[in-house]
């Protein structure tokens, strides 16, 4: 039985995660924005913490508060926004959640044995921009600033991939799921949404004990080049680091 923590999974494929977990019969932490939320989850034997993604100082006690777990899924995220919108911190709303998030609980946390961090196939078309990060040179596109912040999130699985080399640290594009954020044409059901990263968290077969890959319906594929350039890696590392104030330890 695994300890696993799912973020964002008070609805959609975060708590289709969870569910499919506990029904295996592992130990389920969810993860909800605020206490409203919270009390909304609606998973028995599933305790709830809270945080609010946005918020740097939020993420940084979420961190704190959580606990350690054998493996946890960076599921939390936001999809393209009509504008341009700022944090609390005075970041972009779209990188802070999707990006810079899972980074600051990446670093803060106790180690996992397992990461699986949720991308998109947008990735495909996402852009590395290290010198405008949170679109404030360029013009604003929504759809654009969600691309991008996925290809990052691979890059971020894969930075911590070979930061950490004990640690399985792997990237998963859930397909186009009828959910929340998918909307109703999507083409996928929710538990194909959700069964990939259920079994990159707990299953012990050779295709699945491997780090450093990006997923879609168990398929090992290649994700956008830019994911594997270590300047990429690195630069975000860097970026994240001098936002958040915190660092991932080698």
């Amino acid at each position: 039985m695994a300890r696993v923590l799912v973020t964002g999974s008070t609805d959609g494929i975060g708590l289709e995660t969870a569910a499919q977990l506990l029904r295996l019969g592992h130990d389920v932490v969810l993860h909800a924005r605020d206490g409203k939320r919270a009390a909304e989850a609606g998973l028995p034997g599933a305790p709830v913490v809270v945080g609010d993604l946005a918020s740097l100082a939020e993420t940084k006690a979420l961190a704190r508060d959580a606990g350690a777990f054998d493996v946890v899924v960076h599921n939390a995220g936001i999809g393209g926004q009509d504008e341009r919108r700022s944090t609390v911190d005075g970041l972009e709303r779209t990188f802070q959640v999707n990006v810079l998030a899972p980074y600051v609980l990446t670093a803060l946390m106790p180690r996992p044995s397992r990461l699986v961090y949720l991308t998109s196939g947008l990735e495909s078309v996402g852009v590395a921009d290290l010198d405008d990060l949170q679109h404030e040179r360029k013009p604003w596109h929504g759809m654009q600033a969600y691309s991008d912040s996925k290809l990052l999130d691979v890059a971020l699985a894969f930075a911590v991939a070979r930061l950490w080399p004990g640690v399985l640290s792997n990237a998963v594009d859930p397909g186009w799921i009828r959910t929340k954020l998918g909307g109703p044409n999507a083409t996928d059901d929710l538990p194909e949404g959700a069964e990939t990263q259920v079994w990159l968290a707990t299953a012990d077969d050779p295709a699945a004990t491997v780090t450093s890959r990006y997923f879609k319906r168990r398929t090992d594929l290649e994700a956008n080049p830019a994911a594997y350039d270590r300047a990429v890696q690195d630069g975000l590392l860097a970026a994240c680091a001098s936002l958040s104030g915190v660092t991932i330890p080698s």
